[in-house]
């Protein structure tokens, strides 16, 4: 039985259980998750990525980062916000991304809104939203780790509220978590002195 503590990775340092169960996950871990993302495009990134995640495994999303990064243009917001219907069409049959019709029309409504918007904005609305770190208790389990913040689901409305879709509470606090708003790295986890 897990206790949800941090356990013992490859290498014998501690890391959060579920960054364990496989490279992919321990690299991404280590590297990514919980470390500072900014700027329109990076954010735009992690927030679709998030949003297809919605009701998936992350290992299946971040196995398939390469084919959605090269499917919708490396992300950057005015390329997507371009697109076609031919161009829902192919991501509609694109084997290297998740071929949700929902998850990749607020993909291409939100980068059509986001287009709109001055350079900057998105990067200062979402990290508007970060909670004061002195404020927040230091996760010892999994059992410490929200799904769901008060400031995400601020997050959540005030993204709705600009017009972006697929952007729930849960979703919005896996941004928070991923892009360095919020450090839930586990106490006793290497990672988290190494941010």
């Amino acid at each position: 039985m897990t206790t949800g503590a941090a356990l013992a990775g490859p290498d014998g340092a501690l890391r959060c259980p579920w960054a364990l169960s496989t490279d992919d996950y321990v690299a991404y871990h280590d590297e990514e998750w919980g470390r500072p993302v900014h700027g329109d495009d990076a954010l735009f990134e992690r927030l679709s990525l998030e949003a297809f995640q919605s009701g998936l495994s992350w290992i299946t999303i971040l196995r398939r980062r390469p084919g959605f990064r090269a499917a919708f243009a490396g992300f950057r917001i005015e390329k997507v916000a371009a697109f076609t219907d031919d161009d829902r069409d192919r991501l509609l049959t694109d084997p290297g991304i998740i071929r949700n019709r929902a998850k990749i029309d607020a993909t291409l409504a939100n980068a059509r809104v986001l287009a709109d918007w001055a350079e900057g904005d998105l990067d200062a609305l979402i990290w508007s939203h970060a909670p004061d770190p002195a404020t927040r208790t230091v996760p010892r389990s999994l059992a410490d780790v929200p799904a769901v913040t008060p400031e995400s689901t601020a997050l959540s409305k005030a993204l709705k509220k600009r017009g972006l879709r697929f952007v729930g509470p849960t979703t919005a606090y896996a941004l928070m978590q991923a892009c360095g708003l919020v450090d839930d790295h586990l106490e006793a986890c290497v990672a988290r002195s190494a941010g």
